[in-house]
Formats: structure tokens, sequence, C-alpha cells
């Protein structure tokens, strides 16, 4: 597992002191470049002036370079976004309609926000065959879903709140399916209407 909160020292020959840095918010600012220019246009500079650190500390934490960074770029955005997630599901009164209103959010593909996960969509769809540890990261990211999907369907079900009898854990994979499925869609189809119709059909599960 990637340490996400060590603290790096850069010697500074001029100064004469250590410049300490927090590795887990630059990678986050990093995130923000990454989210707004993608992986391959992301330019040093940009992601050294977002980090706001030099050349030194950048290559003493992140001795892979650039690709390292995305590595854990994407590592931290996924674990956060899956805490996130599961934690407002599990706060929710009605967590199928938390769900169905999570998915039917995906359909504004004009604010596609990181609460929505759409960074780890986009890079699963342009990175993940190309990259086996990206490919890894969001495969585990999407087993995660449809466990907690399939455990939300199946108190669900026994709370009588949905009539779908079908396996919960093959309702967890639809969804999991939809989740990645829809943003390789999205990159193709930009109309919130037909999206909403797609996903508002795949929701027709959860009734």
């Amino acid at each position: 597992m990637v340490q996400l909160h060590t603290f790096v020292p850069e010697i500074i020959p001029m100064a004469g002191r250590p410049k300490i840095f927090d590795e887990q918010e630059a990678v986050a600012k990093a995130t923000e470049v990454f989210r707004d220019k993608g992986y391959d246009t992301a330019s040093a500079d940009e992601l050294l002036c977002a980090m706001g650190i030099g050349k030194g500390s950048f290559y003493l934490a992140f001795k892979g370079g650039k690709r390292e960074l995305y590595i854990r770029s994407i590592t931290q955005f996924s674990e956060d976004f899956f805490q996130k997630f599961s934690t407002r599901i599990a706060a929710s009164e009605d967590k199928v309609q938390f769900v169905r209103q999570f998915f039917l959010s995906l359909a504004d593909a004009s604010d596609c926000d990181k609460e929505r996960g759409c960074y780890l969509g986009n890079a699963l769809v342009q990175l993940s065959e190309k990259d086996h540890e990206i490919k890894k990261i969001t495969a585990q990211l999407l087993k995660k879903l449809q466990i907690l999907f399939a455990e939300t369907i199946r108190n669900a079900q026994e709370n009588r709140q949905i009539s779908s009898t079908e396996d919960p854990e093959i309702i967890g994979w639809h969804l999991s399916n939809l989740w990645n499925g829809i943003h390789v869609t999205r990159r193709m189809e930009s109309s919130p209407k037909i999206l909403r119709n797609i996903i508002e059909m795949n929701l027709k599960i959860l009734i």
C-alpha cells in the first residue's frame, strides 16, 4: 500500500535548510492538473507549480517521475472517492434512492465533478489498457463498488424496499458496469437527455 502521508525533505544548498512538504496535499494539487489537462498534456512545469515544490523534492518523492505521480494521484483519489461515497450511502435514509440519484447525476455531461468519480472513469477509459498498474487500481475500485452496491440491494430486498428478486451480487455487478460504461458512453455522446434515458433504463432493475 502506498504511504500517502510521508513528508520528504529537500536539501537546498543556498539556504542550508530542508524544505518539508505534505505529499498527500501535493498529490491532491497535482490531481487537479491531471483532471483539467489529462495525463498526456499535463506538463512538468504545471505540475510542479501546482504542487509548490521544486524538481529536487519531486524526484525524491516520486522517483518514477510523472507516471508514479499519476498512479499516486489515481490511488489517492480512488480511496477518497470510495470513502466519501460509502459514507454517504451509510448516512442515507433511503439508500436505494441515493444510488439512483448518484447515477442520474452522471447524465450532466457539462458538470462532471470529482464527487461522481469522473476522474477515475476517464483514467479507466484512457489508460487502463495501456498501464497494468492503473488497470489494477481501477479494477479494485469497480470491485469495491460492486460489493457496496450488492450489500445495499440485499438490505433493500430484505426490508422490502424494492420488489426485484434478482441476485444482489449480479445487480451489484450491473451497477458497477453501468458506472464504468457511462464514462465510456459520455465520451461519444454528451447529451444529458440521452445519457439520462440510458441510465434510467438501466436503473429499472432497482424498482
